[in-house]
């Protein structure tokens, strides 16, 4: 992959996904490396390492009006992925913090440990009316940096002391950690998961996903979820068209044999910054490929790298799209994956007594 001048050319960018790091879209000037001749730059021995700082939220819920997403309100515990995802479709947020979508999403993450606290605020307030929370619908909460900081896990205590349905999307196996929390809500009612999964072939993982867990390992966690009785789906996203679209069926059969209820699946989406990156990853690890996979990529796109359009976007348009999403439908309803997971209840959200508030008669 040849780097821009934005990069330092004496990092050894071992298990990142963008080789470059240029400025985002709202800032007035471009980047440019220059060496001070004491860095030795030719060696390549200097490791990029991860930087976390922190935010002090003023809200962390965050609404929206979008009429093809299945939820109207998520939380995200941390900025930025150090999964390093080439085709996250959540790179381009970064510009809003004034850093790259390419090494800056990867390595420069901001965790919010206070989000539970401000979580509880806001589900207190009382004009908030109760509505499945999606967590993992931008950056993933189970990064590896969750280890060290927890605020996901703080953010399900709050909502299962509220009795607040939540679902949850990650590639991260530290869910695992959670199980004691996640199979209670379940008891209630008040959860279920989506366990990603781009390819079953682990060298193609490894070079799209650096530094998420391999897909055998998701299955496991599948299986995980499934054993300790929380509704969990596999979700065959997103479908790289040449790359990894033939691996459809297996992927949902691999799924449904770990224990997967359900499936869904979206299409590759290379919003604004992420066309660039990935078409530079192409070049650089599937020459042969590139010009094939973006000309299925524009296919379905109208002839541009993405359609921010609602209804299109996830899905892609014309006779390749319509071909994947038949594919799909056949071998979810062969599997018997073609259902819906239970509603989550919300029924059941009341906010905890505080310490010493007295309690209700009835």
């Amino acid at each position: 992959m040849t780097r821009d001048d934005s990069t330092d050319p004496g990092l050894r960018l071992a298990g990142r996904g963008a080789n470059s790091n240029e400025a985002g879209r709202y800032e007035r000037h471009g980047r440019a490396y220059e060496s001070d001749g004491w860095a030795g730059e030719d060696s390549g021995t200097r490791v990029l390492r991860t930087e976390v700082s922190l935010e002090r939220p003023r809200s962390v819920i965050t609404y929206n009006r979008s009429p093809d997403l299945p939820f109207d309100r998520s939380i995200n515990p941390y900025r930025g992925c150090e999964h390093g995802c080439i085709y996250c479709f959540a790179r381009p947020t970064h510009a809003w913090l004034g850093l790259s979508a390419g090494l800056d999403f990867e390595t420069r993450l901001i965790a919010r440990p206070e989000a539970p606290e401000v979580l509880a605020r806001e589900l207190r307030r009382p004009r908030y009316r109760v509505a499945p929370i999606a967590i993992g619908t931008n950056t993933d909460p189970y990064q590896p940096i969750e280890q060290r900081h927890g605020v996901t896990r703080a953010c399900l205590e709050v909502l299962s002391d509220f009795n607040h349905p939540v679902a949850i999307v990650t590639k991260g196996t530290l869910i695992e950690r959670d199980l004691d929390i996640l199979s209670d809500m379940a008891r209630r009612g008040l959860v279920r998961v989506g366990i990603s999964i781009t390819t079953l072939e682990a060298g193609l993982a490894r070079r799209l996903e650096p530094r998420a867990p391999s897909p055998g390992r998701r299955l496991a966690v599948i299986a995980a979820l499934a054993g300790a009785g929380v509704p969990v789906r596999i979700m065959v996203s997103p479908v790289m068209p040449g790359l990894s679209d033939h691996e459809t069926e297996a992927i949902l059969t691999a799924g449904r044999d770990a224990g997967a209820q359900a499936a869904s699946w979206i299409m590759l989406r290379l919003p604004r910054e992420v066309a660039p990156l990935f078409r530079d990853w192409l070049e650089a690890h599937y020459p042969e490929r590139a010009s094939r996979v973006m000309g299925l990529v524009r296919a379905m796109q109208g002839g541009r790298d993405y359609d921010p359009e609602w209804g299109r976007r996830m899905r892609g348009t014309g006779a390749y799209a319509q071909m994947q999403a038949r594919r799909f439908d056949i071998a979810a309803r062969r599997l018997g994956l073609d259902r819906a997971q239970p509603p989550l209840r919300c029924d059941l959200f009341a906010p905890p007594a505080r310490a010493g508030e007295q309690m209700q008669l009835f």
